[in-house]
């Protein structure tokens, strides 16, 4: 499976979320709502996830394997970076560029 398209929705500046991406698998399949965050100095991508009646979350969509996991995180992270070079900022949040 190939990461084909990987698009940034949204920036924030503030809080530990940074932006929230959709990705394009081998120009068939989108998963939105994947977001990047900065914790503890490192950047990582949270996957979409849903909250169970107990309060706690589990991923709607995720990569089956660490392989698969790095490529995708790599991908997507290094669109983030990209994406900031060339994002307008207002009201102190960044808006991606329309397509």
């Amino acid at each position: 499976m190939v990461v084909t398209d990987i698009k940034i929705r949204k920036f924030f500046n503030e809080g530990p979320m940074k932006a929230v991406v959709s990705v394009t698998f081998d120009g068939a399949l989108a998963v939105h709502d994947v977001k990047v965050i900065n914790a503890r100095d490192k950047f990582f991508i949270v996957m979409p996830s849903r909250k169970n009646p107990d309060g706690t979350y589990r991923d709607i969509v995720h990569p089956i394997n660490s392989d698969f996991r790095a490529e995708l995180e790599g991908a997507v992270i290094k669109a983030y970076f990209d994406g900031l070079a060339t994002a307008e900022f207002a009201d102190g949040e960044a808006v991606a560029d329309a397509e």
